[in-house]
């Protein structure tokens, strides 16, 4: 597999993926790893991945279901990357589609997709942000080209009856996100809090939500906690990572 100047092969271990990154474009973090633990795939769901940067969502689910996978990404030079990843790891049932994720249903058709994920940028964008001046990297970042709108209403227009959705974003939003979604006629069931240390404050938090679901019965789970006292990992987190 030819990689492009500034490109590395990294591996996620505990699900024996390998990804394409680049420090220059864009690199996966930790709430992708979160997400693809949070989002619950059966053995035969049809997936799809919004707003899929470098693939790292739709690749780590990918060997969870034999249905097809679609990742839908703007940037092409990251959906070129998340292609190259794909056949990296000889994954069959997974495609990438550039494109604006607000025209998905031209790709796939609506009512049709099991589980819904998405690691939407979180920063909204005003006349005083400031964003970064790495393009890539500010598209993922910030909203400057969909919003969590948007998100919500293409995956309630994917999404079968009862389809589920996963979303990891910013705590500082989560009123707004919640209205949102129930807007969307997707019904938040399950929040998890995510933490740097046990002392700090939650900094990512993920959602899970159905369509067409009851407006009751919202859960709140157990907060992860991402690094002990001495800054390591916990162990939630290192056999997130690591497979340990």
């Amino acid at each position: 597999m030819s990689l492009l100047p500034g490109e590395r092969v990294d591996v996620l271990a505990s699900r024996n993926i390998k990804i394409i990154q680049s420090a220059a474009v864009f690199s996966f973090s930790l709430d992708a790893v979160l997400l693809a633990d949070f989002a619950q795939i059966k053995r035969h769901s049809r997936v799809v991945d919004l707003a899929a940067g470098n693939g790292a969502v739709g690749l780590f689910l990918a060997r969870e279901t034999d249905g097809q996978v679609t990742m839908v990404e703007l940037q092409p030079r990251l959906a070129d990357m998340a292609r190259r990843s794909v056949e990296l790891n000889h994954l069959k049932n997974v495609d990438v589609h550039v494109g604006d994720l607000a025209q998905t249903t031209q790709v796939v058709a609506k009512d049709s997709v099991d589980v819904v994920t998405c690691n939407p940028p979180y920063f909204k964008v005003n006349d005083q942000s400031i964003t970064n001046p790495n393009d890539h990297l500010a598209l993922a970042r910030h909203e400057l080209t969909t919003d969590f709108a948007t998100v919500a209403k293409v995956s309630a227009d994917l999404l079968k009856y009862q389809g589920k959705a996963y979303f990891v974003h910013r705590p500082e939003r989560l009123a707004e996100l919640l209205a949102t979604l129930t807007a969307a006629g997707l019904a938040p069931k399950q929040l998890q809090f995510i933490h740097p240390r046990e002392d700090r404050e939650a900094n990512m938090v993920l959602i899970a939500a159905i369509k067409a679901g009851r407006p009751d019965g919202l859960r709140i789970m157990p907060p992860l906690i991402v690094h002990k006292a001495d800054g390591s990992y916990t162990p939630v987190v290192r056999r997130l990572l690591h497979g340990e």
